[in-house]
């Protein structure tokens, strides 16, 4: 929970998150898409990304290494009078951090010095040496006393080009490949936990949150439960007198093979896993904005035992249009004596959008009471109770509609006599707007 003086937050304000498409940006979507006082914007490079889906307002903007990107961008700022920007890649940070003061919105990130620092493993691991335990760095061969080693790029992230290598011969061979991106360290086998972090730049570190990374896939934590131990505390406190932080920011460690917890890297950023700590009470993105506009803070936490678990989600865009829904009620709205979330999900959606719902029903029971029982009553525009032997074609009246029913031999009769597009509830999630 987060204690704000309302006086502070009656402005609605405009907030662009670049690029929307990443984990990281749809984490800060999800923290802040049902905040009353935020809008949200985003924006990515003309390409296939998932942003689009879910930002209601999506724009296109240029590299950030293109020469033209700064223009580009305080012209989508003044065009929408953008007051805020989350960065949510580790280029894009660096890149607003080097140029916040030719942008016209306000950058939610640290200060240049700590993204500098945090954007190379071996510039940080050699800047906290002392500060906390940090893998072997291997500048040559010879120094490498023990295999297997690890190798990673400097400034990489999501584990990509990420490799244990188990032998001399191998290593000198990817070397030579390299051309100077990657960096050698000592082998790390333990777990690895993230610790995500919240810094007010007066107050200091206000929170602090560990979670082990159980399952990983291209760098990303697929299954994650919030871990206690109070080196982590240690850890982040250290950090933070050395680096200066403006609101949420994290850092990896991992076991090495005595079981002491070494650094793997720190980022200034929202994290993708940080829902773990949001569904507890700590929302990030909205504290991270809290710190920009220099509200006073305060953090609640629920204390819960949970684990968290991802897979893919599916998401679709389309042309269709239609201003009313016919939708049946037994085995399609009701499902073994259980109201079918996903859709009255979409009904509700409808209702949002002012879209009229008609119920067809063959309901062989006191229609009234099923309805009441179900707490259905006042979302249907008009209610047709027909006889067991009637067609559902005969009652459609609109041809801008859909119909949404478990009964092939409905949906044929409507899709070939009125040429409507019909539904069954398997196919209800095409239906569904999840644009804020």
């Amino acid at each position: 929970m987060n204690m704000i003086p309302p006086t502070r937050l009656r402005k609605t304000i405009n907030v662009l998150v670049f690029p929307g498409g990443t984990e990281i940006g749809l984490e800060i979507q999800k923290a802040l898409c049902r905040c009353k006082n935020v809008r949200l914007y985003s924006a990515n490079l003309n390409v296939s990304n998932h942003a689009p889906y879910i930002f209601a307002r999506h724009l296109i903007l240029p590299s950030v290494h293109d020469l033209a990107f700064v223009d580009a961008l305080n012209k989508v700022i003044l065009e929408h009078r953008i007051d805020y920007i989350f960065p949510a890649h580790d280029d894009v940070i660096l890149a607003l951090a080097k140029n916040a003061d030719r942008i016209r919105a306000q950058v939610v990130s640290s200060p240049l010095e700590t993204c500098l620092i945090t954007r190379s493993k071996s510039e940080t691991y050699r800047f906290l040496a002392g500060t906390i335990p940090v893998p072997d760095l291997y500048d040559n061969l010879e120094m490498i006393e023990q295999y297997p080693v690890f190798v990673k790029p400097d400034r990489g992230q999501g584990a990509q080009g990420a490799r244990v290598v188990y032998d001399k011969d191998h290593l000198s061979q990817l070397l030579k490949e390299d051309n100077g991106h990657f960096i050698v360290t000592e082998y790390l086998p333990g777990e690895e936990y993230t610790v995500d972090c919240f810094s007010d730049r007066e107050a200091g570190l206000l929170f602090c949150g560990g979670r082990q990374r159980i399952r990983i896939r291209s760098g990303i934590s697929m299954s994650s439960k919030p871990v206690e131990d109070n080196l982590f505390t240690e850890y982040a406190q250290r950090i933070s007198r050395k680096l200066a932080f403006h609101g949420a920011w994290f850092f990896q460690v991992k076991r090495d093979r005595y079981g002491i917890l070494k650094l793997l890297e720190i980022a200034p950023r929202i994290a993708g896993t940080m829902a773990v700590h949001r569904v507890l009470g700590v929302n990030f993105p909205l504290l991270s904005l809290y710190e920009q506009m220099r509200i006073p803070i305060e953090i609640m936490v629920n204390s819960m035992d949970l684990q968290l678990d991802r897979a893919l989600v599916n998401r679709y865009s389309h042309r269709l249009s239609y201003r009313t829904v016919y939708i049946d009620l037994d085995d399609t709205l009701v499902v073994n004596g259980k109201v079918n979330i996903e859709v009255i999900r979409f009904l509700y959606q409808c209702v949002n959008a002012k879209k009229r719902i008609v119920l067809l029903t063959k309901h062989a029971g006191d229609l009234d009471k099923t309805l009441r029982e179900h707490r259905l009553i006042g979302i249907f525009d008009e209610v047709v109770h027909m006889e067991e032997s009637a067609s559902k074609a005969d009652y459609i009246r609109e041809m801008d509609a859909i119909l949404i029913d478990d009964s092939f031999s409905e949906r044929k009769q409507v899709a070939d006599r009125l040429g409507l597009l019909t539904f069954d509830c398997s196919m209800v999630e095409v239906l569904l707007d999840e644009r804020v």
